[in-house]
């Protein structure tokens, strides 16, 4: 069976959803291929099931800085079935119908690159559909968990990001090797839920590593208040697992052997793009796919290959991945009517600047563009401010105990902002303030006439540009 489309999606998560969608939006026909979920792992298996498990953990710490008002137990239960409402259930259903409504055509089943244009896709019942693009295929597989190659550890049969955030039980001892975003969010929220000994093994010297220090030190130091124990400068040497699903042991090298329940691996992510085909169009198999500020692929000729999110290694984010989407999707139907291909919105200035994240961890963590130490290493003249976000008459309002850090780093030949970080609860409602800053380039002196309302956290920018001197 062969079909022809303009387009051709190979992965169904947001980035991919979203090309097909601004393909269409242009009077292009598409085709998304997916294998397993229609909304792909973020919907089910990362971002949303992970908020909808952190969130009652927050809002207890929340709750409980505030005088008069008393926190009862986390009912886990309750929270696993609110993130399986989340999920939809493991039911991609609404999500098909979503595409098909653009409209576009879904395809279930293993989609793979079989020279140019073409590609073959293995379906659910063991047969196989060929389909031909007209103009483009654009590659949105994604990322993998990668496992460590230490000792007895594939073979313990770990958890990752994908099983954590469908856990059907909340496991009484808890290890976990990792200590970024998905490591820190994940053992908060099993310990919040209930958890009894939650251990996580760091192999660097601190938690959130690619974010400003203080950033780590804060969530450590929150981690520490709630019994979380943090082990920087660990790392597991050797796991075993006697029985499938039984008890864990993990040996340490300066130390007694850690007990569990499971195993959380969060130690980074792979491009999914082992087996897809890019060895029949001249790219390595299991590498990010280089693309150019158009998301094009540089390594292939005639222009007819695109890669976005995660698969093009730029930022391995969401929000990223529907940004570089919807410039894809536009770019691709420029390019086909022969209209100009070369507008500002047509190309990806964001990641340049610096990618947003938010970790929701409490407290949380967010940031944009530049850390200083990027921003010196990247040549730039650099003056870096802080100010202490408890300080603030907002931050004293929300509850004893509250404790968080801002920082901005400075241009300051140009007098513009190069990165912002926040930590402290709540303050992810700051950061999209910061990336329009960022991102437009917005002069301080401008910077300074954008009043923040008082009483909120938000008066930060205000003591931040009088700490800087103006």
């Amino acid at each position: 069976m062969s079909d022809e489309f303009d387009v051709i999606v190979i992965g169904g998560g947001p980035a991919g959803e979203n090309v097909a969608g601004r393909a269409v939006r242009g009077g292009l026909t598409a085709a998304v291929v997916e294998e397993r979920l229609a909304g792909g792992e973020c919907s089910y298996w990362a971002c949303v099931p992970s908020k909808a498990l952190l969130r009652p953990v927050e809002l207890a710490a929340e709750a409980s800085r505030v005088p008069g008002l008393t926190v009862g137990p986390i009912d886990a239960g309750k929270v696993l079935g609110r993130r399986d409402e989340a999920v939809s259930f493991y039911d991609d259903a609404g999500q098909v119908g979503w595409v098909d409504g653009l409209p576009a055509t879904f395809v279930r089943g293993s989609g793979r690159l079989d020279g140019p244009r073409r590609v073959r896709v293995g379906t659910p019942d063991g047969g196989e559909r060929v389909l031909i693009a007209r103009h483009a295929v654009v590659v949105a597989t994604g990322t993998s968990a990668a496992v460590p190659p230490v000792p007895g550890l594939r073979e313990a049969s770990p958890w990752t990001s994908h099983e954590v955030t469908a856990a059907t039980a909340v496991p009484e001892r808890l290890v976990v090797i990792g200590g970024g975003v998905v490591a820190c969010e994940m053992a908060q929220a099993m310990h919040g839920l209930g958890a009894r000994r939650t251990t996580l093994l760091v192999r660097g010297g601190g938690l959130l590593a690619r974010m400003e220090p203080f950033a780590g030190e804060l969530v450590a130091e929150s981690f520490a208040d709630s019994g979380i124990d943090v082990r920087l400068r660990t790392g597991p040497g050797r796991v075993e697992r006697p029985a499938p699903g039984g008890p864990v042991t993990v040996h340490v090298p300066d130390g007694p052997p850690i007990e569990a329940d499971e195993l959380l691996v969060a130690t980074g992510r792979r491009p999914a793009t082992t087996a897809i085909g890019l060895d029949t169009v001249g790219l390595r198999p299991g590498e990010s796919i280089e693309v150019d500020d158009s998301m094009r692929a540089t390594g292939v000729e005639d222009g007819w290959l695109y890669a976005v999110g995660d698969a093009n290694g730029r930022a391995l984010l969401t929000h990223m991945g529907k940004y570089q989407a919807r410039i894809c999707g536009d770019v691709i139907v420029a390019r086909a009517k022969g209209e100009p291909d070369d507008l500002p919105a047509l190309r990806d200035l964001a990641d340049g600047y610096g990618a947003p994240q938010v970790v929701f961890t409490d407290p949380q963590v967010c940031s944009v563009g530049r850390t200083e130490a990027a921003a010196r290493a990247a040549g730039f003249t650099v003056r870096a401010v802080e100010y202490d976000l408890a300080s603030v008459t907002g931050a004293y309002l929300l509850g004893d105990g509250y404790r968080g850090r801002a920082k901005a780093v400075v241009d300051e030949e140009r007098r513009v902002l190069l990165g912002v970080t926040f930590v402290g609860p709540g303050v992810g409602e700051l950061l999209h303030a910061a990336t329009v800053a960022v991102t437009a380039e917005v002069p301080l002196e401008r910077l300074w006439h954008a009043v923040p309302s008082f009483p909120t956290v938000s008066e930060v920018w205000l003591r931040l540009l009088e700490t800087y001197g103006l």
